[in-house]
């Protein structure tokens, strides 16, 4: 289904992204449908299609892995497994259900909670709580000064009020412990639409706390006429600041992905970088964000779908420091693959990524040990339920794939 509001499909392109990705979510592979489903707080009244599985893990300062998401009830969770040794030695710990008082939690495919650790103790985990009207948001989150053991009541991240589209938010501290909060925002384009002009797309904003989010700075724009579903990657810079990849809408309709830096704030940003240059003329959003990471050898490696001369694929790319492609993009050895994520590790690199083959969903990996030189495949697991979109994370020179089912959260070494 294509949001209300949202640009409609208008070629034979768009209707063949159309099938395949309604296909698959029919075929019980979360996430790929247009909008998310009620349990994310679409559609008051309407029944959820399917579980609320999306999750967020991250490695915290004891080298402890903690894994946020919801609970069978709707309820904000988080839990935690030890990374010393062998996977298979550690166990996962009683989930622990947090008091975020009536907040909903959009927890559906590219929407998640979202948790990140930063210094002096501070843990912060944030979502979008869908409002009244559908395809809006709010971004909320929750702090902790004690290492999480204690959180603080929710409260609203951005500035701005409306009942608008704050969205698709990603969070991480930087190298000097700034918190870091980047989103789509809709503000400029229900301006524009008030004052009968036309606007493209959304636009993404981002806002900074230096004091583990006790207090933040203004909103401030990052780009205009970005499109309006899908994740924003965010990755750490050289100079100590972090750097964000997004599907952007260029030329009226052409949703390739945009790079910026989001750590200076010293200065406005100018136009952000063209990262990839697949010319997907497209008219409604695919609800497919990029990943990125950084380079040993310099620059950033991402990976991300797109369309290029009527061929749908997952892509794997270098691009320089400044976010230009950099050298010859490559497929990922899978046709079905959708929604990669990768991680590195000095010259290690893994890209992670899920597909269906007709009858259940694998897990499968590209490992590379020489920073993107060479790869060498992996399936690592099979399920037949409801799976959210996987991810690999780093962790003193390992990367841990991750990966939630109706049952279990599946955990694999990498490298």
């Amino acid at each position: 289904m294509v949001n209300p509001g949202d640009p409609v499909w208008a070629d034979a392109s768009q209707a063949r992204v159309r099938r395949r990705l309604l296909a698959a979510a029919a075929a019980a592979v979360p996430g790929m449908a247009f909008g998310q489903g009620a349990g994310a707080g679409h559609a008051p009244g309407r029944a959820a299609a399917r579980p609320a599985l999306a999750c967020s893990a991250a490695v915290a300062p004891d080298a402890s892995l903690w894994l946020t998401g919801l609970d069978e009830q709707g309820r904000l969770f988080v839990q935690q497994r030890s990374l010393e040794g062998a996977l298979s030695q550690s166990r996962w710990t009683q989930r622990r259900v947090l008091d975020i008082g009536s907040d909903r939690v959009a927890a559906d495919g590219e929407s998640r909670p979202k948790l990140a650790f930063g210094p002096n103790g501070w843990v912060v985990i944030a979502w979008t709580q869908p409002l009244a009207r559908p395809y809006t948001g709010e971004i909320r989150m929750i702090r902790s000064e004690d290492g999480g053991r204690s959180f603080s009541a929710p409260f609203t991240v951005h500035q701005d009020r409306q009942i608008i589209t704050h969205r698709f938010e990603s969070i991480a501290f930087d190298a000097r412990g700034r918190l870091h909060v980047v989103w789509v925002d809709k503000r400029d384009a229900e301006a524009a639409r008030k004052a009968g002009k036309p606007y493209v797309g959304a636009a993404i904003y981002r806002t900074v706390s230096d004091d583990g989010a006790r207090s933040f700075g203004p909103d401030t724009l990052l780009a205009e006429h970005s499109c309006e579903c899908c994740r924003i990657a965010l990755a750490p810079a050289p100079d100590g600041g972090l750097v964000a990849m997004w599907r952007h809408v260029f030329d009226r309709n052409i949703r390739d992905h945009a790079f910026a830096p989001v750590g200076d704030l010293s200065r406005l940003p100018g136009p952000p970088a063209r990262a990839t240059e697949d010319l997907w003329a497209l008219d409604a959003c695919p609800h497919h964000g990029p990943g990125l990471t950084p380079a040993q050898a310099g620059g950033f490696h991402a990976v991300w779908f797109g369309e290029r001369k009527g061929l749908q694929q997952v892509r794997y790319g270098r691009l320089t420091e400044s976010g230009m492609p950099s050298g010859a993009w490559r497929a990922l050895p899978d046709p079905g693959a959708e929604h990669a994520d990768l991680a590195s590790s000095g010259q290690r690199l893994a890209i992670v990524w899920r597909s269906f083959d007709g009858q259940a969903t694998l897990l499968k990996a590209w490992v590379s040990e020489d920073d993107g030189v060479n790869f060498v495949q992996r399936t690592l697991a099979r399920s037949t339920q409801n799976t959210d979109h996987p991810r690999v994370l780093a962790h003193q020179g390992r990367l841990i794939a991750v990966w939630r089912t109706s049952s279990e959260v599946f955990l694999e070494n990498l490298a």
